[in-house]
C-alpha cells in the first residue's frame, strides 16, 4: 500500500522536512541560518539546480524549489518528476516519515509532488525472497493551508488504487487466472462498497458471449466476466458511465503464436480490466456520487487443442458474426461483447480501454494513449483535458468511414484484422461495429507496461487510466 497521507498544522521539533516552494527567501530563520538561506538563492539562478539538503544529525532539511514551465500541466508534471526523484532520496536514507511544507500556498502543485513521492516509493516485491529493499517510507505529512480534508481523501483512494492496479497487472499468470482475478475484484469490491457479480463459463455460454469463448477454447482455464456496479444514492446520472476493460490474462498469440520473446511480458494483456477494476473502488472509497459500471471479460489466450485457428467464424453476443484470420487479434473480440452487452444498460457513456495494438505503440510509443469515439466528441474533449490533467495523454485517431471498408469479409459479417496500415484504427473501428450509444475507445499498449522505469511510473506495470478516468469523472461532478 502506499504511504498514508496526513494533513497537519503544526511542525514537530525534529522532523525531516521537505520545503516546496519557488523563493527559498521565504523559509524561516528557524530551519534555515542566514548563510545556508543565501547560498540556495545564489544558487537558484542555475537551471540544473533544484534541490537542496542539510543534515542536521538528528534530521534533515530539505528544499525543492519550483520551476517556472511554459503550461500548468507541465508544471504539475516537473512536480510528480521531483517528487519521484525524492523519493528515491528518501529510500537511500531510509526515512520512514517526512513533512511537505507548501510554504507559497501552491495547492496544485504539492499535490502532485505529494503524488509522485508516493507513486515513486511502489514496489513490486512479493515474490522477492529478500525483501530488503521494501520502501521504508510510510507517513507523508502536509502542512498547507491550502489543502482541504476531500483533496487529501481523494488523493488517498487514488493512489491506492493504482497500487492495486499495478500489482494485478505485476502478477505472473501462474497466479492470475481469469477466475482468480475476478476473485481479486470480489476482494476490492468488498473493501470499498461496491457491487461485484461474475459470470462463470456455463453463464457465459448461456449469454452466448462468441468472442469469449472462442478465445478460451485454446485454455485449459475457464472464462470469467465479471460486472463492477457503484451507484450511490444522489448520483448525478441515471444513465450509467459504462467503463470496459480488456482482461486476457496471459496472451499467446493463439494459433498465430507470438514470435520470439514478444510474449516475455504479455502477462500485462489484462492491464485495461485491471484499471477498470480499480478506477471503480478508487470511485467508490472516495463517494463520489456517481453511477458508473466495469464490465471486465477475462481469459488466457493459448494455442490449446480446441484453439481457434484461422478461417474461424464465430458468432458474437449481438449475433454478428465474425471471420477469425488472426487469433492474436483476441482483445477485440472478447471487448465485442462487452460493448454489446453494455447496451442492456442504456449507458451515457462508454468508455473502453485495452493494450490492444501494437500498432498504437509504434505509432506513439510509451507517451500516451491512442483514443477514437464515436458520437461523443465533447466527452472526449473533456477526457483530453483530464489527459493533460494527469499527464496521461491522448492522441486522438480518426474514425473515418472508409477504415471499415476494410475489415469486411466475404464470408462473415466482419473480419477480426485489417491489413498491417492503420492497424490501431481498424481495431478501433472494429469494435464500434458492436455500439450505438456514445463510446471512446482507449489503446494503451504503449504506455500500460514499461521494460525501463520511466520517473514515478516506475518499471513494469504502470496503472495508466486510473488516474485518467477518475479525473474524467470528477470533472462531470464539478468538484
Amino acid at each position: 500500500m502506499p504511504p498514508s497521507i496526513i494533513q497537519i498544522q503544526k511542525i514537530k521539533p525534529g522532523e525531516n522536512i521537505l520545503f516546496l516552494t519557488g523563493d527559498p527567501s521565504g523559509i524561516p530563520f528557524t530551519f534555515l541560518s542566514h548563510e545556508e538561506k543565501g547560498f540556495i538563492i545564489r544558487e537558484k539562478a542555475n537551471p540544473k539546480k533544484s534541490f537542496f539538503f542539510f543534515n542536521r544529525l538528528d534530521h534533515w532539511i530539505f528544499i525543492q524549489l519550483i520551476k517556472e514551465e511554459r503550461s500548468e500541466y507541465h508544471l504539475w508534471e516537473g512536480c510528480r518528476k521531483a517528487g519521484n526523484t525524492f523519493a528515491s532520496i528518501l529510500d537511500e536514507q531510509k526515512l520512514e516519515e517526512i513533512v511537505l511544507v507548501d510554504l507559497d500556498n501552491r495547492q496544485k502543485e504539492i499535490l502532485a509532488f505529494t503524488e509522485g513521492l508516493a507513486l515513486g516509493s511502489y514496489k513490486f516485491l512479493k515474490y522477492k525472497s529478500d525483501k530488503g529493499n521494501e520502501t521504508r517510507l510510510k507517513k507523508i505529512l502536509i502542512c498547507s493551508e491550502m489543502l482541504s480534508n476531500l483533496e487529501i481523501l481523494h488523493l488517498t483512494v487514488l493512489l491506492e488504487a493504482v497500487f492495486h492496479c499495478r500489482t494485478l497487472i505485476n502478477e505472473p499468470n501462474s497466479y492470475l487466472t481469469a477466475e482468480v482475478f475476478a476473485h481479486e475484484v470480489e476482494s476490492l469490491g468488498r473493501e470499498c462498497g461496491a457491487k461485484v457479480e461474475v459470470f462463470n463459463k456455463k453463464k457465459i455460454e448461456s449469454l452466448q458471449m462468441g468472442g469469449v469463448l472462442a478465445v478460451n477454447q485454446g485454455s485449459e482455464e475457464p472464462p470469467t466476466f465479471t460486472v463492477m456496479e457503484w451507484n450511490p444514492t444522489g448520483a448525478i446520472n441515471k444513465k450509467p458511465f459504462i467503463f470496459i476493460g480488456k482482461g486476457v490474462v496471459f496472451d499467446s498469440g493463439g494459433m498465430n503464436l507470438k514470435p520470439g520473446d514478444s510474449m516475455a511480458t504479455m502477462k500485462e494483456d489484462m492491464a485495461g480490466a485491471a484499471c477498470v477494476a480499480t478506477t471503480i473502488y478508487a470511485i467508490a472509497k472516495a463517494k463520489l456520487p456517481v453511477y458508473v459500471i466495469g464490465l471486465m471479460p477475462a481469459t488466457d489466450n493459448r494455442p490449446g487443442t480446441h484453439a481457434i485457428v484461422p478461417g474461424d467464424i464465430i458468432t458474437m453476443f449481438n449475433r454478428m458474426t465474425v471471420e477469425v484470420l488472426n487469433t492474436d487479434a483476441e482483445g477485440r473480440l472478447i471487448l465485442a461483447d462487452a460493448l454489446s452487452y453494455a447496451r442492456k444498460y442504456n449507458p451515457r457513456l462508454v468508455i473502453d480501454i485495452a493494450t490492444l495494438t501494437g500498432s498504437a505503440s509504434r505509432a506513439i510509443g510509451r507517451f500516451g494513449m491512442v483514443a477514437m469515439h464515436s458520437r461523443a466528441q465533447k466527452e472526449l474533449d473533456t477526457l483530453k483535458n483530464s489527459g493533460w490533467n494527469v499527464y496521461e495523454r491522448l492522441v486522438e485517431f480518426p474514425n473515418w468511414d472508409e477504415y471499415g471498408e476494410l475489415i469486411k469479409s466475404d464470408l462473415a459479417d466482419l473480419k477480426n484484422v485489417g491489413p498491417s496500415e492503420g492497424g490501431a484504427i481498424t481495431a478501433g473501428k472494429f469494435l464500434e461495429k458492436f455500439t450505438d450509444y456514445p463510446y471512446i475507445h482507449l489503446d494503451i499498449a504503449g504506455p500500460a507496461f514499461l521494460e525501463k522505469p520511466d520517473s514515478y511510473r516506475g518499471k513494469g506495470a504502470t496503472g495508466v487510466g486510473v488516474r485518467l478516468l477518475f479525473d474524467f469523472l470528477k470533472r462531470k461532478i464539478k468538484f
